[in-house]
């Protein structure tokens, strides 16, 4: 009998992970339900040890000392509670041991319920702690079932769930996928803990390139801001704590091995990576690369930055549906307005100009001219009118 009590607590403890006292106490708190069904009160303070190794339990019962007894369960005279504690005063407590007894059926079933509620308690409480540690972390999961919209996956000791908005669009799920996810929050309900993920939360592919990026744990690099859109597009901006590193070529690993696997991961979504600067006007002009900027004007007050564009770099400075300007915005915390009318490169190129020396305008030119082939033809008649008085002849043949 004691090796099987034994066997079965460590069975338990090795099936719901969870300690040997655990199941103690809910092998206790079922044997003082057990009590209070057939010989006590609900009422009644009664207090079980439980002797692990034999398995015999022995119940303690609290009575109030008092000079006359109304309820036997609850109370005791001041002449019983002495012979068991001879220092006893009225308004005491005294525990009495009772004597073991058989419970009977309905006390059996109580004390079962007790001990498995009991323990699935326990079993939350131990895989709530586990992944409240977690929170925060990327963890491998196996995709579970759909219901309502909300992926179920299998995160081992327990599921967790992710909801709509933070699954990546249009990507699709399948029972048994292998996929990688970001423990978003871990809360305690009536069912136990929910355990939310999330693939498209932003801090997914920062933890993405930390387990690629080796620097980043050294503190040689760091990540200074994610705007990620899931699914199509991420700007993120990264700098450098130490002389001679390069941020972006660090992030981008050889041959972009580093920026590709983390792409692989979320679905060949695009990753831009761009340098920090302390310079908001260098920070929006790399926020907005590949696009040239002419030049940034900046409204400190209502935190509004007015882009100068040239004409024919417009719409990939704004991006397909405002994409590119909206991750900007979003990554460097100004509100990011794209300037690219004509009179943009054409103001760009007269100040460029304007100090250098002007060509003359085309009536100038054209006067000069005129006035150049009249002398000529002055010349001429000059020339002709020298040959005829030397030369007779000459008018004749002319």
């Amino acid at each position: 009998m004691q090796n099987q009590f034994l066997s079965a607590i460590e069975q338990i403890c090795e099936e719901k992970g969870i300690s040997r006292d655990m199941v103690l106490d809910a092998i206790e708190a079922a044997i003082i339900a057990a009590y209070k069904k057939d010989f006590g009160d609900k009422e009644q303070e009664v207090r079980a040890e439980l002797n692990p190794d034999t398995g015999e339990a022995t119940i303690f019962v609290s009575k109030e000392v008092v000079e006359n007894v109304e309820d036997t369960m609850t109370q005791i005279t001041l002449a019983a509670a002495n012979k068991i504690k001879k220092t006893a005063v009225i308004g005491d407590l005294v525990e009495i041991k009772e004597e073991n007894r058989d419970f009977g059926r309905v006390a059996a079933q109580t004390a079962k319920q007790v001990i498995v509620q009991r323990i699935r308690e326990a079993e939350r409480d131990v895989v709530f702690s586990e992944f409240s540690d977690k929170e925060g972390t990327i963890i491998n999961a196996t995709v579970q079932r759909f219901e309502n919209g909300n992926t179920y996956i299998d995160l081992g000791r327990a599921t967790g769930v992710i909801f709509p908005g933070d699954q990546i669009p249009n990507e699709k799920y399948y029972p048994g996928q292998k996929i990688k996810v970001f423990v978003v929050r871990v809360e305690q309900t009536s069912r136990g803990p929910q355990i939310v993920v999330s693939r498209s939360h932003p801090d997914m592919v920062r933890r993405l390139f930390e387990m690629e990026v080796p620097e980043i744990s050294n503190g040689s690099v760091e990540i200074a801001g994610i705007a990620r859109e899931a699914g199509a597009r991420t700007k993120i901006a990264v700098k450098s704590n130490t002389a001679g590193v390069d941020p972006v070529g660090t992030f981008v690993g050889g041959r972009g091995t580093r920026v590709q696997a983390v792409m692989g991961e979320l679905g060949e979504e695009k990753i831009d990576i761009i340098g920090y600067s302390e310079d908001p006007v260098e920070f929006i002009t790399n926020a907005l690369s590949p696009t040239k900027v002419i030049n940034v004007k900046l409204d400190a007050e209502n935190k509004k930055a007015i882009v100068r564009v040239p004409e024919d770099q417009l719409s990939l400075a704004i991006g397909k549906s405002g994409q590119n300007v909206r991750l900007a915005a979003k990554l460097t915390g100004w509100n990011v307005d794209i300037d690219g009318a004509d009179d943009a490169g054409i103001e760009a190129t007269a100040e460029e100009v304007k100090d250098k020396p002007q060509p003359k305008k085309t009536s100038d030119l054209e006067d000069a001219l005129i006035e150049a082939n009249k002398d000529d033809e002055k010349a001429t008649e000059k020339a002709t009118e020298k040959a005829t008085e030397s030369d007779p002849t000459a008018e004749e043949s002319k």
